[in-house]
Order: C-alpha cells, then structure tokens, then sequence
C-alpha cells in the first residue's frame, strides 16, 4: 500500500499519517527530512519529536530518501515526513537542480519498488499566486510535479483541510 498525505501546514498530515501507519500493526518507522539550521525550526522539530505517536521510531534523512527506503520490507510501514522539506534540502545543494534531479529519479524508482508500506507527506504548497523569486519558482514547479507523480503511483491520496481527511484517491477505486 502506498498513500499520499498533503495539506497546508497545520493541517493535521502528520498526526493523521501517523495514525495511518500505526493501524498497519507493522513495525512503524518515520524518515524526518527536516533540518534545524536556527533555533525555531529545531523548536518545530522537537515539538514533532515529543508528538510522535508511542511505537513509531525515527531516522532522520534530509537528502538520500531512496537509499533510506531500500532498506525496510514488507514487514515494515515508512512514514516519511516530509516530501517539501526534502524538496527544499535538495534545491540549495546547487543552482543547476543536477543533485534533486538524481534524487528525485532515484526515489522515485525506490518507491515504485517498495515492499513496504509507504506513507508520504507533504505540504500542498501550489493553491496561491505564482512566486516572485526564481527558487520559490522553481520550488513551486519541481514539488508540483513531484506530487503529481506521486500521487499517480499511490493507492491513495489524502487531502488534510482543518485537521479533517479529504479522499481524493481511494485504493477502492472511489
């Protein structure tokens, strides 16, 4: 199985993917992609850490999301939290996008192989005006279309909107 969560932020994904990930009474593993580079961000971090549901346990890795995946199996359920955050390492590793071009295709093809149970998460951040900077820019259109592709491999995709689950893909077909 593998399912989409997106939402704005505070919406609600990570408790409800978390939620999602428990039931699959799997051993449960969530890859944090964030980075504390200044003291709010590890605040925001932290208060994840000290949220996170009992039984699930953490790795942390902001760049190589495909080597992470590799190594569960069919035994295991992998949260990832999150897809915009790993997006943002990626793009200010280098101008020229080579890096996040790689690591994209390489995710890609590790989550199309999965065994395991994936949960992915992430802001859906492309619902306002175009951005008036080139790295906004160009983070709007490489994380729009990561979501897209994602979501045409997943199962299901869940939208969050106040806390509440909106199914926008069913595994049912609905």
């Amino acid at each position: 199985m593998k399912t989409l969560v997106l939402g704005g932020m505070k919406s609600g994904k990570s408790r409800y993917a978390e939620s999602l990930g428990v039931a699959t009474n799997k051993k449960c593993t969530l890859i944090a992609t964030a980075t504390a580079l200044d003291e709010e961000m590890a605040r925001r971090i932290q208060r994840h850490k000290d949220d996170r549901m009992p039984g699930v346990s953490t790795m942390e890795e902001p760049i190589y999301l495909a080597d992470a995946l590799c190594t569960f199996s069919e035994t295991d359920c992998v949260l990832i939290d999150c897809l915009t955050l790993w997006m943002t390492n990626l793009l200010v590793i280098d101008d020229d996008l080579a890096s996040l071009k790689l690591q994209k295709q390489k995710f890609l093809e590790a989550f199309k192989n999965a065994q395991c149970h994936v949960i992915l998460i992430s802001n859906e951040t492309n619902m306002g005006i175009v951005p008036m900077d080139k790295l906004s820019r160009q983070y709007c259109d490489q994380i729009g279309i990561l979501h897209q592709e994602l979501a045409a491999l997943c199962d299901e995709v869940t939208l969050m909107v106040a806390g509440l689950p909106l199914q926008v893909k069913s595994a049912n077909g609905a």
